[in-house]
C-alpha cells in the first residue's frame, strides 16, 4: 500500500482591527470565501440549511474560470476562541481531504490589532498536474495577503 502524502499549510498574519471587529466579519465562511476569491467565485449560498448559527453547515460556491463547485462544509466553531473549521465535502479539482482552520487572537501588546492564525491541510488526486500543490500552495500564500489587506486601513 502506497501512502499518498498530505500537504500541510501554516500561515499568520498581523491584521490592522480589533479581533472583534475581525471576527464578526470571518465567522461566516461565506464572507472569508469573498474575501479570499473576490470575483472569481460566484453562487456563493449556504445548502441544506446551512447559515451561519449552525454546525456542521454546508455551503458552496463555483469558481467561475472552470464552473469548478466547490462543495464544504464548516465543521466546528468556538466563538469564545474565535475559531472556525472547515472542510471539503467532494474532491474539487485535483483536491481533496482538505482541511483548513483559522482563528482570531488579541496582540496583546498592541490594543485594536489581531493576530490570525490559518491552517490547512489537503491530498491531490493522482491525476494531478505535476506542479499543482506548489500552485495551490503559492495562491493559499496570496490568500493572507489578501485578508491582511481586507482589514487595512484606508489609504489616506
Amino acid at each position: 500500500m502506497i501512502l499518498k502524502p498530505k500537504h500541510t499549510m501554516y500561515q499568520t498574519t498581523v491584521l490592522d482591527a480589533d479581533p472583534d471587529a475581525v471576527w464578526s466579519e470571518v465567522r461566516d465562511v461565506l464572507k472569508l470565501v469573498k474575501i479570499l476569491f473576490g470575483d472569481t467565485v460566484g453562487g456563493v449560498e449556504w445548502v441544506e440549511g446551512g447559515s451561519p448559527e449552525r454546525v456542521p453547515s454546508r455551503y458552496e460556491f463555483t469558481m467561475l474560470a472552470n464552473q469548478g463547485l466547490v462543495q464544504q462544509e464548516v465543521a466546528g466553531r468556538n466563538d469564545v476562541a474565535r475559531s472556525l473549521t472547515y472542510r471539503t465535502l467532494a474532491p474539487v479539482l485535483c483536491l481533496y481531504d482538505y482541511v483548513a482552520t483559522y482563528r482570531v487572537f488579541p496582540v496583546t501588546n498592541d490594543p485594536g490589532r489581531s493576530f490570525l492564525e490559518y491552517s490547512r491541510e489537503f491530498m491531490v488526486t493522482d491525476d494531478a498536474e505535476p506542479g499543482i500543490v506548489e500552485a495551490l500552495m503559492t495562491m493559499m500564500d496570496n490568500q493572507i495577503s489578501v485578508v491582511r489587506d481586507y482589514f487595512a486601513p484606508p489609504a489616506q
